[in-house]
């Protein structure tokens, strides 16, 4: 009928555990996804790192003296472990374009902007050589989407051959590297090599420089990793950033857009410093009446962005290497029309590391 002193002390013990895990979960719950700076942070990843994403940082955070460059190489690559593969795209894209996050353990850490190397297994059948290293841009942020810093992520399209003969596509012909990523398992190991690359980073000297984003398909995987740096992770480059970041991208169509959600929540939160144009060739039209290409669309805008180069802006350029002569026509014409000698200016953007090209 009465508790003895010991079994209150108990019991009060129990009460107070009891009260401090309620409180616990109960701050854990309302800090999940709190506010920072207007952007949503999944706090609680943040926390189990004890610090804010500031721990792959160079000091200051701009510093470029010793970014990560070729780190392993062919002869002894690093063996990554792959975590998930997921199709990105909608049932009328054309073709297939998978995200494959691989863990690599904090042991290749990278920058923004840089790539990674796949040797697929298998060998050559033209020379009986093991297969060549492919080279694919980092489509995260140098913490990974996990906010660890040990993984990556790859925006992968399966590459495949249509043979008119045949009237199908031809399996001899398809692409070794993309549909080995595409294909992979969870668990399956993966030969890389890198990181590679200084062209595509960015100028994080100087928070206020505009940065001009122009792809076509998987080339917005670098664009990936600007963006995530700047306006979705709280890190020292996204406090700091002042600019516009303007990514123009081209694809056929509305299923074929890539990581459109994260982009539509980022021109949501950030009217004044991000925007973004699309350019779906099968279902826009250009001024001509002929279908709307990517440089179709960065002509829209000719006027403000050669304002923005003029000030001091950077253009980066990332996708299949077809989209370059388009791109460079369009440019000549606009400086034609404006009458600037089309060279003169081109090789004043080169000189002053505003022009950035990878295609492949």
């Amino acid at each position: 009928s009465f508790s003895s002193p010991r079994r209150t002390i108990q019991h009060e013990r129990l009460t107070m555990k009891f009260s401090a895990v309620v409180l616990a979960l109960a701050l854990g719950a309302a800090s999940a996804f709190a506010p920072v700076n207007n952007r949503a942070m999944p706090r609680t990843v943040v926390q189990a790192q004890g610090t804010k994403q500031d721990f792959l940082e160079a000091s200051p955070y701009y510093d470029m003296s010793e970014i990560p460059v070729n780190t392993y190489k062919t002869k002894s690559p690093f063996v990554g472990k792959i975590t998930s593969v997921k199709r990105i795209v909608g049932p009328k894209a054309t073709g297939e374009t998978c995200d494959i996050v691989i863990d690599h353990q904090g042991k290749m850490p990278y920058w923004e902007g840089q790539s990674f190397g796949v040797i697929p297994p298998g060998t050559n059948p033209k020379n009986g050589k093991p297969n060549s290293v492919r080279l694919y841009s980092i489509a995260s942020s140098r913490y990974g989407d996990d906010m660890t810093g040990n993984t990556a992520t790859l925006c992968v399209r399966r590459a495949t051959y249509w043979c008119p003969e045949l009237g199908a596509e031809d399996p001899a012909k398809k692409g070794v590297c993309s549909n080995y990523l595409c294909d992979a398992e969870p668990g399956t190991e993966v030969k890389m090599t890198g990181p590679s690359g200084k062209v595509m980073l960015m100028p994080e000297d100087k928070p206020e420089t505009d940065i001009i984003m122009v792809a076509t398909g998987t080339g917005i995987a670098p664009y990936r990793s600007f963006w995530k740096r700047l306006f979705i992770e709280e890190t020292p480059a996204a406090e700091a950033y002042k600019g516009l970041a303007w990514l123009f991208l081209g694809v056929a169509n509305s299923d074929a857009l890539l990581y459109d959600d994260e982009l539509q929540s980022i021109k949501e939160k950030n009217p004044d410093n991000f925007r973004l144009d699309y350019a779906l060739s099968r279902e826009m039209e250009n001024k001509k009446g002929g279908k709307m290409y990517i440089q179709d669309k960065v002509e829209e805008y000719a006027d403000e962005i050669f304002d923005r180069l003029d000030k001091g802006g950077h253009i980066y350029f990332c996708g299949l290497k077809g989209m370059m002569p388009g791109i460079q026509d369009m440019l000549a014409e606009v400086c034609k029309s404006k009458d600037i000698d089309y060279d003169a200016w081109l090789s004043g953007l080169k000189k002053g590391g505003q022009w950035h090209v990878e295609v492949y």
